[in-house]
Parts: structure tokens; sequence; C-alpha cells
């Protein structure tokens, strides 16, 4: 989901990946609005990096459901892509156990 920044006329001047009030109105990626104006800005590769972040995160949680279930063995994965994964869950749990938000470290 994406933040909406609104300009006084009522139209989208800004996309948030957090909050930046605390009624901030959400809108999916694949609304029309937030196409349109994306469409508008041609602010294209900031859509596609939000949507990278996601899918990123979604891949990862695919892997380990797969490992969880024995589908597949994580040692089957490529080396370079069991160091990257092993990267990112270090990094996860260090924020989580340090209770620091992404958007406040970036």
């Amino acid at each position: 989901m994406l933040y909406i920044e609104r300009g006084e006329d009522g139209k989208i001047v800004a996309l948030h990946k957090t909050p930046i009030t605390q009624d901030a109105e959400q809108k999916p990626l694949m609304d029309t609005e937030v196409l349109a104006f994306l469409n508008e800005s041609g602010a294209w590769g900031e859509s596609l990096a939000f949507s990278d972040a996601a899918t990123v995160r979604v891949i990862e949680d695919l892997v380990d459901l797969l490992v969880r279930k024995n589908v597949i063995n994580f040692t089957e994965l490529p080396e370079q892509a069991q160091q990257r994964i092993k990267t990112r869950q270090s990094l996860r749990e260090k924020i989580s156990a340090s209770d620091l938000l992404v958007h406040d470290i970036i």
C-alpha cells in the first residue's frame, strides 16, 4: 500500500511508503488514481521500486514456507541465494530486536 499526499485541489501530489500524517490515506499501487499520477509525473521508477521491495519479501516468505514444509532444502538453493537470504534474515532480526523501523534507518 502507498500513502497519498494531496494538494489543495484534491489531486495526488506525492506518494509515500510510510504515513506522513496519522490519518494518511492509503491506496494500492494499481489504483487508477495512483496510476494516473505516476503516468503524469513520470515516476514509474519509484513505482517499480515499491513493487520490488514487496516482491522480495514475498519471495523470502515463499522460500521459508517451502523449506519448512520440506518441499525444498535450503542448501539446494545456489550459494549466492543462500547468502542473500541469510543476510536479509539477519538484518530483519536486528531491526525487530531493536524496535527500529526500516524508514528510521534509511
